[in-house]
């Protein structure tokens, strides 16, 4: 007798949530024609499949090589009571510390982008006071001891009242890096606000929106043409060297096709340290988004790159170990006119097996654990330059200059999941948080789903019938104990 086979391997479970109810649910990992599919299962609402990614061997790769263990928060703020994703603050489940906290100072802005998870705009008025800012940069300390990296964000945070106020207020801690996520209309249009910045040094840097070299593609994410505010606000950052990193929202058939062209751009401007690549997550304010049409995975991302860029191959593009399905990287060094991709050195082979002019991490714990801070989303430019440096003298063929950060070039890969593509075992692992007035420190993702505005009273919703569920549970083992 002959057995028919399912269609595809079945590779893992896991967990997500309903993209209707957004309860949890049982999720399956299959494997078919080379592609990474999600099939959730909710009693309410049926079974969803989601596409995750679009080359299974670099999936495997995520999950089975670039691992490490994970790194805890200094203090858990929220007891285990209802489970993933309905107890973040962080909790013991949590599987990784702050390697970025986020702090929203505003829901204020100059724009109201078609695309913005945090949906803010000119008619939000509200700022959070300095006093409450303060309160929340001592909670990113309490929770980190000395936080790797910080990023102001609101809305538009350089329109916060007390903006420089709060700048003194994160220098008077000890916080290494201090992002600030910005549309760049105050450092085009004034230039005492770029020079103003300059006066901080080293540690601050500027996350830029960056979206596009066409006008169209800033009309239909941001609703305006922003090419000359992008040219000017990067000048004046060329002028007075303010850090840089270009940060690019992608949507499929928008602007996937220019990812070579920025990444090349970037290379030609002396303050710009990298290109952030960020698909759309799918919250908050998204107009005319379709997920069938318009997500992107990171392997897709990964494979423009390397078509397109003319500098990284796929090998130089692998994923970050502290949270490997949904963060990617790819390092070179600048040395004049001259840009050598890094990362394909760093690659399987070195990590696994190779001959005597290879390093065999598996050997040398304490290279494997260079490796891994290197691939690690905590770094300013400068601590990126001293940990390459350390790095580079110890591989085949490469010399280690004294370098600097205008040696570093990365680009990064960042996917933030949505209700559809939730993979609660890759949210445990999340380090990008979102710190809250009470001392909370959220995961990204889980803050736009269930923690952000009135998203808060589904959530509670969802607590009552967990508790409802929880009692009855224990009144019938109290009727019926288990003998």
């Amino acid at each position: 007798m002959s057995r028919k086979n399912r269609p595809y391997d079945f590779y893992d479970t896991t967990s997500s949530v309903c993209t209707t109810c957004l309860r949890q649910v049982e999720a399956k990992i299959l494997i078919k024609d080379g592609q990474v599919f999600m099939d959730k299962w909710c009693p309410a609402h049926g079974t969803e499949r989601v596409l995750m990614a679009d080359d299974a061997d670099y999936y495997r790769l995520a999950r089975e090589v670039y691992v490490k263990r994970p790194e805890m928060p200094e203090h858990f703020s929220t007891a285990m009571q209802y489970g993933c994703p309905y107890d973040c603050g962080l909790c013991p489940d949590h599987m990784q510390h702050s390697c970025l906290t986020v702090l929203e100072i505003t829901d204020h802005c100059n724009l109201r982008c078609p695309v913005c998870y945090a949906d803010s705009g000119p008619e939000r008025l509200t700022h959070k006071p300095l006093a409450v800012v303060e309160q929340m940069l001592d909670a990113i300390v309490k929770n980190e001891g000395e936080p790797d990296v910080v990023q102001l964000s609101g809305g538009e945070p350089t329109l916060h009242p007390d903006f420089f106020a709060i700048l003194d207020a994160a220098r008077a801690r000890p916080i290494k890096h201090l992002m600030i996520n910005t549309n760049g209309i105050r450092l085009a249009q004034e230039p005492d606000f770029a020079a103003r910045l300059a006066e901080y040094g080293r540690g601050i840097e500027i996350y830029l929106q960056f979206d596009s070299l066409r006008g169209e593609v800033h009309q239909a994410l941001r609703g305006a043409d922003l090419t000359r505010i992008r040219r000017e606000a990067l000048e004046a950052c060329n002028r007075h060297k303010l850090s840089t990193t270009l940060v690019v929202t992608l949507k499929r058939g928008l602007n996937d096709g220019e990812i070579g062209d920025i990444i090349q751009f970037g290379l030609t401007q002396p303050c710009v340290r990298g290109v952030t690549l960020q698909p759309i997550q799918d919250a908050g304010r998204n107009t005319d988004f379709e997920s069938a049409r318009h997500r992107l995975t990171v392997s897709e991302i990964r494979r423009r790159i390397a078509e397109q860029s003319g500098v990284f191959t796929l090998d130089d593009v692998v994923p970050v170990p502290c949270n490997p399905d949904t963060l990617a990287m790819a390092y070179a060094l600048k040395l004049g006119d001259t840009v050598t991709p890094l990362t394909r050195h760093l690659g399987p082979d070195v990590l696994l097996a190779g001959d005597a002019n290879t390093i065999v991490f598996e050997r040398d714990p304490a290279l494997k654990a260079q490796l891994f801070k290197l691939f690690s989303t905590n770094h300013s430019p400068d601590s990126q330059a001293s940990c390459l440096s350390d790095l580079l003298c110890c591989l085949p063929k490469i010399d280690a200059p004294a370098l600097s950060y205008e040696n570093v070039f990365r680009v990064l890969i960042v996917q933030f999941m949505d209700a559809q593509n939730l993979d609660i075992r890759a949210l445990k692992k999340s380090c990008i948080h979102m710190v809250q007035p009470d001392g909370r420190m959220i995961p990204f993702e889980s803050h736009n789903l269930f923690y952000r505005d009135e998203r808060q009273q589904t959530l509670q919703q969802i607590r009552a019938e967990i508790d409802a569920a929880t009692l009855a549970r224990r009144q019938v083992f109290r009727v019926h104990p288990v003998s």
